[in-house]
């Protein structure tokens, strides 16, 4: 836990030694997210949201880092046996590090590894943490459209690499076909 951190808190101390060059700002939205692959069955979306902070580092001319540090309430829908949906609820501490491109003066494309460490895991209102990963791996791939210099939206989406849980998970097959998040989110971002 203290590596991720202090991992954080070194790519965040690189924006301001740049921070001619870097540009800081906040963002919020709505997730659309689902568990997918395993054994898991009969699941829909659950809409959340997600909110936090981000700089955007300039490398060169039209390509930038972007890590970002953001609350995520995730999980899914399941088909209970009589009929009556229950949700499982996942709430990340997400902590994304993109890189982006602007294709044009507006329009940027950005992908890159996220980190999730596990804040709290509730099936139909009942705890599972215990049962459930405390770190997830992600990737993301995502667009934005910036409308001003400052404001912009964007379209991410982002794919598990790692097992929610792990259980029944005794040799590399159960690895990769194990239940995995899997989150479509729409921001609202504005840079200072």
């Amino acid at each position: 836990m203290k590596k991720i951190i202090l991992s954080a808190i070194a790519v965040m101390a690189f924006g301001f030694t740049n921070a001619q060059s870097t540009r800081f700002g906040v963002k919020g939205g709505l997730n659309l997210s689902t568990v997918v692959g395993g054994d898991v069955e009969d699941t829909k979306s659950l809409v959340g949201f997600h909110v936090g902070g981000f700089a955007e580092i300039k490398v060169v001319e039209k390509f930038f880092i972007q890590p970002e540090l953001l609350y995520s309430a995730q999980g899914t829908k399941f088909d209970g046996p009589f009929g009556e949906d229950f949700d499982t609820k996942l709430n990340y501490l997400n902590i994304p590090v993109l890189a982006k491109y602007y294709i044009v003066e507006k329009f940027s494309v950005e992908a890159g590894p996220q980190l999730g460490i596990l804040l709290s895991a509730k099936a139909d209102g009942e705890d599972i943490k215990d049962y459930t990963r405390s770190v997830d791996f992600g990737f993301n791939v995502g667009a934005g459209y910036n409308f001003t210099d400052n404001l912009s939206i964007g379209l991410r989406y982002t794919i598990g690499l790692s097992p929610i849980s792990d259980k029944d998970i005794d040799n590399e097959d159960d690895y990769y076909d194990s239940a995995k998040n899997s989150n479509l989110a729409l921001s609202l971002a504005y840079k200072f």
